[in-house]
């Protein structure tokens, strides 16, 4: 079996345990279903073991990490936390000692959210490109000058070493390591049974446009761009979607800038583009995506994704389409 070893300690964020736990149990679960034998046996960890609560009050029971022997974990993540919990683990005088013995003969190691920062203080992302939640950047490269943070990106591979952003991505670096591990059709039905929108890669962005708009709790506009996200194969132009929200369109032009940052043009592109990402990975054909997010003809679409992203469709979807 392989074996997944999470490293806790008090004030841990639950979610980055629970969250990717949950994943890998699915993925058991989906194999017994076949007649297989369960691959992964999770473990969760600590300084000292016994009971760890998290900060959100939930305890979990813990094993002393010094009972893990070097080798024992195929995976080792480190789970994120606020700054003093971090700081504190960090110091942690058995987490420092026993830690790098356990990532030196694991198959990967890495964390998700700001576990980063506790890899950092061992210096074990010297050299890397790592990702962390985005409101973190800033501090684990200032603090940590010899790392190269990824401030976009939902999970990042870095050889043996896997980094996730914030929080619910560290769902999606487990998924793609059961779809490294297995195959692309377990972690797609694990991914269903946790009612996943979808499975999202590594490059994608942690800002969405959409999330960007809705962030803005005041937005007149929520309910318009989640109709926009779901038609975005018919005109979304500003005539058309003025229309819709019963304004002029110099109005609706004036008052969508104010509420997202960007012109109703540039936010549809965006939204297409990503839905276009996302469409490619799955390995469908220029024509089929083209059509599906209004960038048609093909050669419309191909010139404003490699406008956007520096790579043409083609080689994109050949690069990640799921195999």
């Amino acid at each position: 079996m392989h074996h997944v070893a999470f490293i806790a300690y008090p004030g841990f964020e639950l979610l980055d345990v629970s969250g990717p736990a949950s994943v890998f149990n699915g993925a058991n679960r989906a194999l017994r279903q076949r007649g297989k034998p369960e691959f992964y046996d999770v473990v969760i960890v600590s300084a000292a073991g016994g009971a760890v609560e998290s900060s959100g009050g939930v305890t979990l029971e813990t094993r002393p990490i010094a009972e893990l022997r070097s080798g024992q974990a195929g995976t080792v993540l480190v789970v994120g936390a606020e700054r003093e919990p971090l700081m504190q683990a960090a110091a942690n005088p058995a987490l420092r000692a026993s830690f790098p013995r356990l990532v030196s003969k694991a198959e990967r190691f890495g964390s998700v959210c700001t576990g980063g920062f506790v890899l950092a203080a061992l210096g074990l992302l010297d050299g890397h490109r790592i990702a962390t939640h985005w409101d973190s950047c800033a501090a684990l490269t200032k603090a940590f000058p010899k790392i190269t943070v990824d401030p976009d990106s939902l999970y990042v591979i870095d050889g043996r070493l896997w980094t996730s952003a914030g929080v619910t991505t560290g769902i999606d670096m487990a998924l793609a390591m059961v779809a490294h591990d297995l195959d692309a059709t377990i972690a797609g039905e694990v991914a269903q049974r946790l009612v996943l929108y979808a499975r999202r890669p590594g490059y994608q962005s942690q800002f969405s446009p959409v999330l960007k708009a809705q962030v803005k709790g005041d937005s007149p506009f929520a309910d318009l761009i989640g109709w926009m996200q779901s038609n975005l194969d018919l005109a979304l132009d500003v005539p058309s979607l003025a229309d819709r929200a019963s304004m002029s369109e110099r109005t609706f032009h004036r008052r969508f800038v104010a509420a997202t940052g960007e012109t109703p043009a540039r936010f549809v592109e965006a939204a297409r583009l990503d839905a276009a990402r996302m469409l490619l990975s799955r390995g469908l054909s220029l024509k089929t995506v083209a059509a599906q997010v209004g960038l048609c003809p093909p050669a419309r679409l191909a010139e404003a994704f490699e406008r956007r992203f520096g790579v043409a469709p083609r080689l994109f979807r050949d690069m990640h389409a799921e195999l």
